[in-house]
């Protein structure tokens, strides 16, 4: 596995919804995020916000994200390849469906 960032995070346990715990095949018990890696940070120099999983309805109907938790990125490869943002447009590559 090739590591592309490491990123140093906490999330506030009083903010989990513990209905929303699920027990995994094997015993082990696990609760759904969604995690943002900005741009730019913070006045606290954080840039990673850890937020409550939404369910598409929840997205539809555009309902406020819970946040439990933010972070910051402590380390970048110096040589890493580019992302799919980074990676420069081609005119031509704009009808394609992804």
């Amino acid at each position: 596995m090739n590591t592309k960032q490491i990123i140093s995070a906490s999330i506030d346990l009083t903010k989990i919804d513990k209905s929303k715990i699920i027990e995994g095949k094997k015993g082990g018990k696990y609760y759904q995020v969604s995690i943002f890696v900005d741009e730019g940070a913070d006045q606290y120099g954080n840039n990673v916000r850890i937020c409550d999983n939404q369910t598409k309805e929840q997205r539809e109907a555009k309902e406020k994200l819970i946040y439990l938790g933010n972070g910051r990125t402590v380390w970048v490869p110096k040589h890493s390849e580019p992302t799919e943002i980074e990676r420069p447009q081609n005119k031509d590559d704009q009808d394609l469906p992804f």
